[in-house]
């Protein structure tokens, strides 16, 4: 029996999206400056058989079907542009909240396809495998390398990674599931987009570009559920918060810190008061 390797999948955080239009296929493009966070999933695969899954953790009843899961559809994308693939058993262990705007999903299919890489020999910059992350979802490719960069398109146009100042975080998810589609039904594009995300490397001017900033979607988002905007009302109110904003689609959302210090006091004293929401305190991955 060969031994089992594993990957983390962190959660992938939206510190700023603009959308820019819908396209004629139906999709929207988007500007999204991405960051990763220090949790998540975590993926383990141990090669030969079969393609199977087993998921656990906290969250895996809310995860639905094995079938429908995004490991394996990535797996599968890799496997009909690599022949001859190695196959076997993925374990995941499920803590990120459900449909939550954290890409959680899209995040275990990359790690799904890094995991096959290795397995196989194939570089991480083998063509197939950004291929089999497009055709697994939009969310995918940024998640393959997960470092902080600037996406474009519809997640296919991606910058270089970025070099972001440390940052300390809240996700709070109140506990409910947000589907994206239902999101962009009740957006409402009007006028011309805003100028695009950019700083000059100072700590300062990132925050300040940060805050002049935003997220197109949190509007629609708390029409569909106003406690999205409960969350951010509780963020904005913590000692030493910067910003708060929704992430992604929604429902999770964040809170960023001048000190980690404050983010760990802050979250504490949140859980007091919400002990139905999902509270975590941790930073963003440089």
């Amino acid at each position: 029996m060969l031994a089992a390797r594993v990957e983390k999948a962190p959660a992938k955080i939206n510190l700023t999206l603009r959308v820019i239009g819908r396209r004629r296929d139906g999709y929207h493009d988007i500007e999204s400056l991405v960051a990763f966070a220090g949790l998540g999933d975590t993926l383990s695969f141990t090669p030969g058989g079969d393609l199977a899954l087993v998921v656990r953790g906290p969250t895996a009843a809310a995860s639905g079907s094995i079938v429908d899961n995004l490991v394996l559809q990535a797996a599968h994308a890799l496997d009909e542009r690599v022949a001859g693939l190695k196959l076997g058993c993925f374990v995941l262990a499920k803590r990120l909240p459900v449909a939550a705007g954290l890409g959680g999903g899209s995040s275990d299919a990359a790690a799904a396809l890094r995991l096959l890489a290795q397995a196989n020999q194939l570089g991480r910059n083998d063509p197939r495998l950004v291929q089999a992350a497009r055709a697994t979802g939009a969310d995918v490719p940024v998640c393959l390398d997960p470092r902080p960069r600037l996406m474009r398109g519809i997640g296919d146009i991606l910058s270089d990674p970025l070099e972001l100042p440390p940052l300390s975080v809240i996700l709070v998810n109140p506990g409910v599931k947000l589907a994206t589609k239902n999101v962009f039904d009740l957006l409402r594009i009007s006028g011309p987009p805003k100028s695009e995300f950019g700083w000059e490397g100072e700590r300062a001017k990132f925050f300040a570009a940060l805050a002049g900033s935003g997220n197109d979607l949190e509007k629609p988002a708390i029409k569909l559920l106003p406690v999205i905007g409960d969350v951010l009302a509780s963020l904005q109110a913590l000692p030493g918060c910067s910003i708060a904003r929704m992430s992604g689609s929604g429902a999770t959302c964040f809170g960023l810190f001048e000190r980690a210090g404050a983010a760990g006091a802050a979250a504490r004293n949140l859980r007091a008061e919400h002990p139905s929401w999902w509270i975590r305190a941790t930073k963003v991955a440089a």
